[in-house]
């Protein structure tokens, strides 16, 4: 095929293993170049990306000539030291995926760094393009009339091993509001067109990795709790998390109302995890209640199951690729997830987690966010 645009994966984890399955069922994409310094995680994304090439560094990979584009899925804490490597020596088009940053204190610094970049910085909000929460999104207006309450409930396994454990540590992670939540909060900020002026958030004594212990140290991360976000238009948003509720048929449920109406839905989580014993997967469902006539209609979303295979995210990532290739190819001007949502999200769930520190609400207008490892 002509026009073909070549990717270079940072990080070959299991999130960038499901990239590289992504970009293969994609006319037009390959990835030529990876880097990974685990040997392990390398070995198994070269797999998966016949005629890529193995960069010793960040540093050896952007030297390459033949790259189109950069996909960032390397760990949370990494992101913002790669980014300005990027920045600095080779600004190609780059898909980062979330949380954009971790630390507070690197806000201002982001901030200048994509106000000079020159190339498109999408970043990586897999929820959006989930095929049932797409279906969501596109018709929560006529749906509600205008949504006012906004609820989104995660109900989900615990935290899968990572390589060096990183994501036990807020440290590392941001902490679970930010690592975990921002694509919820991505999702409330697009679904009510608004932006939160206030967050009050409560978590659980964790239930899970209390017995785990690194090099000594502890595991301090949350896998549960609550968020109730304000937001400058009147609407009202809430979060539930549980990461200890993987035997739910469903992993993610959505409802939206407004003077109108009420819109749901549901999406089970990766099939992988679906019991053999029990059959098929659940299919994703919307539903929609209108106030009158009251007429409940429930709908099946179904997923290709070639891209169900892809990847955790009910054929997601193939579908955001798809759009990121547009802009690549200049079929669109400007990155459908800004660098500016990217950060948005991570303030949220920062102000989440100090809200959840100090038992306060944490007001995004006034207050500047902070949060301590």
């Amino acid at each position: 095929m002509t026009d073909t645009k070549t990717y270079g994966l940072i990080g070959a984890g299991m999130m960038g293993q499901e990239h590289l399955r992504n970009l293969a069922l994609l006319p037009g994409a390959q990835a030529t170049a990876l880097f990974d310094p685990d040997d392990t995680m390398a070995t198994a994304a070269l797999a998966l990306a016949p005629g890529a090439v193995r960069a010793s560094s960040l540093a050896e990979m952007l030297a390459m000539p033949a790259l189109d584009a950069l996909v960032i899925a390397s760990p949370n804490f990494r992101h913002m030291e790669q980014l300005a490597e990027i920045a600095a020596t080779r600004p190609l088009p780059l898909l980062v995926e979330k949380p954009l940053y971790t630390d507070p204190a690197d806000l201002p610094r982001l901030k200048a760094l994509v106000a000079a970049y020159p190339a498109p910085i999408w970043v990586a909000m897999e929820y959006r393009y989930m095929p049932p929460i797409a279906a969501f999104l596109d018709q929560l207006q006529a749906a509600t009339g205008g949504v006012r309450m906004l609820t989104i409930r995660e109900h989900r396994f615990p935290f899968l091993a990572k390589v060096g454990d990183w994501n036990r540590f807020n440290r590392y992670t941001g902490g679970t509001f930010v690592e975990k939540c921002c694509h919820f909060f991505d999702l409330m900020r697009l679904a009510l067109g608004a932006e939160p002026t206030r967050i009050l958030a409560s978590a659980t004594p964790p239930l899970n990795h209390a017995d785990e212990c690194y090099d000594g140290a502890r595991p301090d991360i949350l896998d549960a709790g609550y968020a109730i976000c304000e937001f400058d238009s009147g609407a009202r948003a809430m979060l539930e998390l549980c990461m200890y509720a993987e035997g739910a048929r469903y992993q993610e449920e959505l409802s939206a109302v407004g003077p109108a109406g009420k819109i749901e839905a549901r999406v089970p989580g990766p099939g992988r995890f679906w019991p053999a014993d029990l059959g098929a997967p659940p299919t994703p469902l919307l539903e929609l209640s209108p106030r009158a006539p009251q007429r409940p209609e429930l709908r099946e979303i179904p997923v290709d199951p070639t891209l169900l295979a892809a990847g955790d995210h009910n054929g997601a990532t193939f579908y955001q690729h798809r759009a990121f290739l547009d802009l690549l190819r200049g079929q669109r001007t400007t990155p459908e997830v800004t660098a500016e949502d990217g950060w948005r999200a991570v303030e949220m769930g920062l102000a989440a987690q100090r809200s959840i520190a100090t038992g306060l609400p944490v007001s995004l207008v006034q207050d500047p966010v902070e949060i301590s490892a």
